[in-house]
């Protein structure tokens, strides 16, 4: 495994180097609403089906697919790095003000600012930015050169911090803030609890499967086999259930959704400036703290993405599949996928413009010298290691 401070070399044609499945994610996604839409037109009954398959007020067929899109990505994390990578307090400590500090505050505020007169999408958005990213960011972090390690170790802290914080921090911004600013008429009045069984519920019993499914496959097929042959199998099915889950939600309401494009474009915006900000915001602060590339980068993209399918199942499970919190939850990943493409390209260049120059690390041509870059299967092998949903 990498060591803090070891430089990656950087991967070329960053588009190309991702799986299909992921490349072309957006059109996936897309395609499901269309279905589901077509499906809720020409299945008469449906939305009373769906309803009637009810445990406790939680829809099973929902509730399978929340499940399916949690679980794999959960049983990808490397839970054992936790103790490993924690020596560096700094980094831990800047990682963990970004994640559970600035950018909830940040998604808050933009929220506000952007979707004043939309109470149901500013309440997703907001729950959108509490949600850790803890899939797609690995992916990224390879991709743009970051360290791996430091990457898992994150992934697993938000993992598990996330069981803990998510339900107290959505109180808080629902319904303690706003109260506190004097908006008394757009709190959220909603019972930490309620979304505490939701985070449960759909974090909870996945983190715990996942969890168990790594001990127990590990130990008895070994590390290497459940890395480098199961994960590589299981990830990719992680979309299936987030395709399901839109599919569900189009039939449910499609045709009111497709008929507000102008306010796709509204919940895009916000998430839209939350990245760019708390990408270029955790880069300049971890440069100026001395972090090295690779964990400066790892930093950087933690900060910057987002937990959808956890945003997603909070939103379902509390506010129900047909919400105006859920669909905000659900334009997330149209607008993640290309826009974490993108911000690879500008960590490289970075790196290049940053790095090389001013703290004389070895250029790229000394590093693949010394270190020949992977073939195009190789490289696509590697990527599908830590393939998932955003």
């Amino acid at each position: 495994m990498e060591q803090l401070g070891t430089l990656n070399p950087a991967p070329q044609g960053v588009a190309r180097r991702l799986p299909a499945l992921d490349r072309f994610l957006p059109a996936w996604i897309f395609l499901a609403m269309v279905l589901g839409t077509m499906l809720g037109r020409v299945v008469p009954g449906l939305s009373g089906a769906i309803d009637a398959l009810k445990i406790n007020s939680i829809s099973v067929p929902i509730a399978v697919g929340l499940f399916w899109m949690m679980y794999p990505v959960l049983a990808k994390v490397r839970y054992e790095t936790l103790p490993a990578v924690a020596g560096n307090r700094k980094m831990l400590t800047t990682s963990l003000v970004f994640n559970w500090l600035v950018g909830p505050a940040l998604m808050f505020a933009l929220a506000w600012l952007l979707l004043p007169d939309h109470p149901e999408y500013r309440t997703g958005i907001i729950l959108v930015g509490l949600a850790r990213c803890i899939a797609m960011v690995l992916i990224w972090n390879l991709l743009a050169g970051g360290n791996n390690d430091y990457a898992a170790f994150l992934v697993a802290l938000n993992a598990i911090f996330q069981m803990v914080m998510y339900a107290i921090l959505a109180y808080v911004y629902l319904t303690v803030i706003p109260g506190w600013l004097g908006v008394h008429g757009a709190t959220v009045h909603i019972s930490m609890w309620l979304i505490a069984r939701s985070v449960l519920i759909f974090l909870g019993i996945p983190l715990a499967a996942g969890f168990l499914t790594r001990l127990s496959l590990s130990h008895a097929k070994g590390k290497d086999w459940y890395d480098n042959v199961f994960i590589p199998r299981l990830g990719p099915t992680a979309l299936v259930g987030l395709l399901y889950t839109i599919v569900i939600m189009f039939a449910l309401k499609g045709d009111v959704i497709l008929s507000l494009p102008l306010d796709v474009l509204r919940i895009a915006l916000p998430l839209l400036l939350y990245f760019g900000i708390m990408f270029a915001v955790a880069f300049g602060v971890s440069y100026l703290l001395g972090f090295a590339y690779p964990e400066t980068t790892t930093l950087s993209f933690t900060a910057a993405s987002n937990d959808f399918e956890l945003a997603i199942a909070v939103c379902v499970g509390v506010f129900g599949i047909t919400s105006g919190q859920a669909f905000a939850a659900v334009i997330g990943p149209l607008v993640e996928v290309p826009v974490l493409v993108g911000l690879v390209y500008v960590a490289l260049w970075l790196r290049r413009s940053l790095y090389h120059q001013a703290r004389g690390e070895p250029s790229r041509a000394h590093i693949d010298s010394h270190h020949p870059s992977p073939g195009p299967a190789a490289s696509r092998s590697s990527i599908s290691h830590t393939g998932g949903t955003p």
